[in-house]
């Protein structure tokens, strides 16, 4: 068989497959169990998260909690305060404008600084209204969606991307955006978030970037990599 064939093969993926693939993850990781985050800390956790570490964006949020004692309270201060009190997760100018800028944006859009408008909100509209805010991408917005308000949304990091291409869950030539959309289509909604964190758990662990573990991946006999590596030499 050519590499093209098994490539063709490999890109089609069955409801039985991708459920399988849902089992194995989290047989080896759990099931992830949803949490209660408040929707406006989620958000402002999620834009001091970018391009930076956990650590110091978890840092920088505890700063800016201890700073003000709500977020009204934080629209009162200058853009310079609020970037002191993120300084540990970096481009802290940018991300306290950012803030800012999202935070009036709610005040005015809601009479407040609230996010709870979006329970009546279908996915649809509240993927809209949150990618129309500037700062807020695709990926900002369906975090926001699956783990603050229960939305069928999956968020695609570089860990999502990497191991759903290399696996097969979608095309290895697919966009971001693309691989957004087809997981959402061919994921059951219950298994959002368990799909979600368990790819990125594998991605961390196991899938890596360089130098992937396959010997020790307990999804490798579903794998598309696996099955064209040796045949291609191909890596990504």
């Amino acid at each position: 068989m050519e590499p093209s064939e098994v490539m063709s093969i490999s890109c089609s993926i069955s409801d039985d497959r991708l459920i399988r693939v849902i089992e194995i993850l989290e047989s080896v990781y759990g099931v992830p169990e949803a949490r209660s985050v408040d929707p406006l800390d989620l958000l402002v956790m999620t834009i001091l998260s970018q391009n930076t570490s956990d650590i110091n964006s978890g840092r920088a949020f505890e700063q800016l909690k201890s700073r003000f004692r709500s977020y009204t309270e934080l629209l009162d201060a200058s853009e310079k305060e609020i970037a002191d009190a993120i300084r540990p997760g970096g481009l802290a100018d940018i991300k306290a404008a950012r803030i800012r800028g999202t935070l009036e944006r709610l005040r005015e859009d809601f009479g407040s600084v609230d996010l709870s408008a979006l329970k009546k909100m279908s996915p649809e509209e509240a993927r809209s209204y949150l990618t129309s805010i500037p700062g807020i991408g695709p990926k900002t917005a369906s975090v926001l969606m699956l783990f603050g308000f229960g939305m069928p949304a999956m968020p695609v990091d570089t860990h999502v991307y990497r191991v759903s291409r290399r696996i097969g869950l979608v095309p290895e030539n697919a966009s971001i955006a693309e691989t957004q959309r087809i997981l959402e289509e061919i994921t059951p909604p219950e298994k959002y978030l368990s799909l979600h964190i368990n790819l990125i758990r594998h991605g961390r662990l196991v899938c890596r970037a360089r130098n992937p573990l396959c010997g020790k991946c307990e999804v490798s006999g579903l794998c598309r990599y696996m099955q064209t590596r040796h045949i291609t030499g191909a890596s990504f």
